[in-house]
């Protein structure tokens, strides 16, 4: 399995890389897996709904299927990326957008309108950066539009 983690500053296009990055991969034959990681408080149920009733009454885990998709509901306080990795079924490339963090391979979105300087000048362990004009760093850039590089990058 490779990992790749898509990290950047807000709005400097972490999801729609990650987006076209998964519909490349997976024209390539490629499986893909994602794992996003927000700081924002979400709830993805609604209460009085069955699965949050359940939820609230002490299920540590619920699942809820229909006849296309499940969805895992984990009580995990804090979880890492590797327990997020450890509940993903085997496939070729995971994308973990959004995982600033930790010594997993990893290439930041840049732009310069978000005003943020690229976040791989101080951080060498960022393996290369996605970005719409130039930055002055010392890892790899790619035009964040040209995904077949990017895609090609994560694949090696």
């Amino acid at each position: 399995m490779i990992l790749m983690g898509i990290i950047g500053h807000k709005n400097a296009g972490k999801t729609t890389l990650t987006e076209r990055l998964v519909a490349h991969l997976t024209a390539q034959g490629l499986s893909v897996s994602t794992v996003k990681r927000t700081h924002h408080a979400i709830d993805l149920e609604k209460p009085g709904t069955d699965t949050h009733r359940h939820r609230i009454a002490g299920a540590r885990q619920t699942i809820l299927a229909t006849d296309k998709r499940l969805a895992l509901l984990d009580e995990a306080p804090a979880p890492d990326l590797a327990h997020c990795l450890r509940r993903l079924a085997p496939c070729d490339v995971v994308l973990a957008e959004g995982w600033k963090g930790g010594d997993h391979p990893r290439i930041e979105t840049w732009r310069p309108e978000t005003g943020h300087p690229p976040l791989a000048i101080a951080d060498p362990t960022i393996g290369a950066v996605a970005a719409k004009g130039a930055p002055e760093v010392a890892q790899p850039v790619f035009d964040l539009d040209d995904i077949a590089s990017i895609a090609a990058f994560i694949c090696r």
